[in-house]
C-alpha cells in the first residue's frame, strides 16, 4: 500500500518563559492511503500536537524545528514537502486535500453564523470553479427560455451574469470576478453562488446523517446537541473530500450512545469515499473498532507501530503493555502506570518511558532506542528487542 504522508525527523519545540518544550522529538511516521491510522498515549504525549504538524498550525510559541512531511498528491500524482509550501499554497490545501475534525465541535464553530453558512464557506473557498459552473448553466437556461426571467429588458443583465460566472469557472482567480467581488453592488450579484454552495450544503449535512438538513443548516451552533455539533463539523471536514482526514478525539465530549453513532459514521466514511483517517485518540477500545493500524506515542516519540490486531495481541514495547494492562477489565483489580509523564521541559535522558519502565536496562537511561522493525509491519523504538 502506498504511502500518502509521510513524516521524517519531526521535531516541535514550544520557547516558553520556563524553559523550551519538547513536544515532538525526532518524529518518524507513514500514513498510507486508504488506511486508518490511531494514533494512542496519554494526555500530553503529542498526539494532538502531530495532527496539528501536518497542517502547519502549531499554536504560539511552539515552532516546527526540523523535520519533513511529504504529502503525496493522489490527483496530480507529485509530492510536496508541506513544510516549504508558501502559505497561501497551504491555504488551499487545509480543508480541501486534508481536513481536521477538532476535538471540541463547539470550539471549533463561530457562533455567531449559522450552520449553513460555515458549511457553505467550504464551498466557496475551495470549489468555486464547480459552483460558477453550476451557476452558469442555471442562468443559461434562462436566457433559453424567452418568456422567462431573462426576457425584455432584462436580458442583457443576464447575459453579463453569465459571462462574469463563465469567468469563474475558468479558474481559481480570474482576473475580473475577482476585482468585481470588492464592489459592494457587483457582490450582491454573485449571490448566486451561495445559493449553488447552500445546496451543496443540505447535501453534505443528509450525508453525515442529520435529520432534517435544510432545517438544521439555518440553525446557530448553541441550537444543536453536542453530536448534533460534532456531524456539522464533519460534514465541514469533508465537503471538499479530502484525501487524509485528521479526527482528534472526536468522540471525547459525546455519550456512549452518540460515540457508537459516530464511529459507524467514520467507518461509512471510509468505505465511501476511500480517503484515509488519521485517529487520534487516548481510548484503545475506540481505536481498536476504527482503526487499521496503531502508533502509540509517550512523551513526544513513537514506541510502538502495528496493526490493531497484532498490538492487542503482542504487544512488545513496555508503554504499550502498560497501556493495555491499565484498560478496566471486569472482575480484574484495575491496573495504573506507576510515576508521572516524562516533563517535557526536562526530559529524562536516554529512553523517556524508563523512570516509569519495570524492565529497564542500565543503557536505556543513557541511550535512546531506534524505531526498528522486529516482524511483518511491527515496529518497536526498546532496547529490549
Amino acid at each position: 500500500m502506498e504511502d500518502l504522508i509521510r513524516i521524517r525527523d519531526l521535531s516541535v519545540r514550544f520557547y516558553t518563559y520556563e524553559g523550551v518544550v519538547h513536544a515532538i522529538d525526532d518524529l518518524d511516521l507513514d500514513i498510507r492511503q486508504g488506511e486508518t491510522l490511531g494514533i494512542v498515549g496519554e494526555t500530553g504525549s503529542g498526539k494532538s500536537m502531530t495532527a496539528l504538524a501536518i497542517l502547519r498550525l502549531v499554536p504560539y510559541p511552539g515552532k516546527i524545528e526540523s523535520g519533513s512531511i511529504v504529502f503525496c498528491d493522489k490527483d496530480s500524482g507529485g509530492e510536496l514537502e508541506l513544510l516549504k509550501l508558501k502559505e497561501d499554497r497551504m491555504r488551499a490545501i487545509r480543508g480541501n486535500k486534508i481536513s481536521m475534525v477538532f476535538q471540541e465541535p463547539g470550539a471549533a464553530l463561530n457562533p455567531v453564523f449559522t450552520i449553513g453558512d460555515q458549511i457553505s464557506e467550504v464551498f466557496l473557498l475551495h470549489r468555486r470553479q464547480e459552483l460558477g459552473r453550476q451557476a452558469k448553466q442555471r442562468v443559461d437556461s434562462l436566457l433559453s427560455d424567452g418568456n422567462g426571467l431573462a426576457a425584455g429588458l432584462k436580458r442583457p443583465f443576464w447575459f453579463w451574469q453569465s459571462r462574469l460566472y463563465s469567468k469563474i469557472a475558468e479558474g481559481p482567480h480570474p482576473l475580473e470576478p475577482r476585482f468585481l467581488s470588492h464592489l459592494p453592488l457587483f457582490r450582491r450579484l454573485l449571490w448566486r453562488l451561495r445559493d449553488e454552495a447552500s445546496v451543496l450544503t443540505v447535501d453534505m449535512l443528509k450525508d453525515v446523517e442529520i435529520p432534517d438538513p435544510a432545517r438544521v443548516a439555518a440553525h446557530y451552533p448553541h441550537e444543536l446537541s453536542g453530536g448534533m455539533k460534532q456531524r456539522a463539523v464533519i460534514a465541514m471536514a469533508l465537503a471538499c473530500s479530502p484525501e487524509l482526514l485528521i479526527a482528534d478525539e472526536p468522540t471525547t465530549s459525546l455519550d456512549v450512545t452518540i460515540q457508537a453513532q459516530v464511529l459507524e459514521l467514520f467507518r461509512r466514511i471510509k468505505a465511501d469515499r476511500g480517503a484515509s483517517v488519521l485517529f487520534v485518540t487516548h481510548n484503545l477500545g475506540v481505536a481498536s473498532e476504527v482503526c487499521d493500524r496503531l502508533a502509540v506515542m509517550y512523551a513526544g516519540r513513537l514506541c510502538e507501530v502495528a496493526g490493531v490486531e497484532e498490538l492487542f495481541l503482542h504487544p512488545l514495547h513496555p508503554y504499550t503493555k502498560a497501556l493495555l494492562e491499565a484498560v478496566p477489565m471486569p472482575g480484574r483489580e484495575l491496573q495504573t502506570i506507576p510515576g508521572a509523564l516524562a516533563d517535557a521541559l526536562n526530559p529524562p535522558p536516554g529512553c523517556r518511558f524508563h523512570p516509569r519502565c519495570p524492565s529497564a536496562l542500565p543503557m536505556c537511561q543513557q541511550e535512546r532506542a531506534k524505531l526498528k522493525e522486529i516482524g511483518k509491519d511491527h515496529m518497536v523504538a526498546c532496547h529490549l528487542f
